[in-house]
């Protein structure tokens, strides 16, 4: 029983670890200590326990310590290959969450603490981005064509701007055809966690656009953007 206990207590601590390595790996440290350190601590702790195990009075033959210490070393296993390819995993995370949520944008940290932004291309062939404009959920199109960020009508007001009281002065052309658009400024717009405030924006004509545009005013305000097969990357 002792064993047992044992066996489902290291589990746990060998899942919370997992979880902890794989999430907060680009973080460069865990409770105050190195991700390193921290790794070695819990291995050194999982190899503690299997002794333990092993050693304890009870009625088990010794080929079933054999085979659970076997149990324990391939557990230890695994969890130092995921430490070692938590980067591989984090790639393969944001493929598939882009995957099953295009434009979803996920967010990790590069090895100098910059934050980096992965957007997955949809199968329209274009790169989208689930973003908060003014804090409401608004899906744009990436576009470096576009001058500065351009939402739709629908999107403008749910982000809080009275499109009626607008004045569509400013000449614009879209796949649509030439229209007018109205000046405004966005309190902030976020893509994950890359936000921007005050940025200057314009609201299209109601019909005019299909959808909102992230336009080079917020792009050119990063570090950099660049594309890596069906990958966008930003970094702040």
């Amino acid at each position: 029983m002792m064993r047992a206990n044992l066996f489902w207590i290291v589990v746990g601590i060998v899942g919370a670890t997992l979880l902890l390595l794989v999430l907060r790996a680009d973080t460069g440290s865990l409770f105050g200590m190195t991700d390193d350190n921290f790794a070695r601590m819990v291995y050194l702790g999982i190899w503690a326990l299997v002794i333990a195990v092993a050693v304890l009075p009870g009625r088990a033959r010794w080929r079933d310590a054999a085979r659970n210490a076997a149990l324990w070393l391939a557990i230890v296993l695994v969890l130092v290959a995921v430490y070692l390819y938590r980067y591989e995993l984090q790639d393969f995370g944001a493929r598939l969450s882009g995957g099953l949520l295009p434009g979803s944008p996920v967010s990790t940290t590069s090895a100098d603490g910059r934050t980096l932004i992965t957007l997955v291309r949809a199968s329209d062939g274009h790169f989208h981005a689930r973003g908060l404009v003014n804090g409401e959920a608004v899906r744009l199109l990436v576009d470096t064509g576009a001058s500065v960020v351009v939402l739709t009508d629908a999107d403008a007001r749910r982000a809080g701007f009275d499109t009626r009281l607008l004045t569509y002065t400013v000449p614009v052309t879209t796949a649509n055809g030439t229209t007018t658009a109205a000046r405004v400024t966005i309190g902030e717009l976020a893509i994950g966690e890359i936000s921007r405030r005050g940025l200057a924006a314009m609201v299209a004509r109601p019909g005019a656009l299909d959808t909102s545009l992230l336009g080079m005013n917020f792009l050119a305000t990063l570090t950099a953007f660049e594309i890596r097969g069906d990958r966008l990357i930003l970094t702040d």
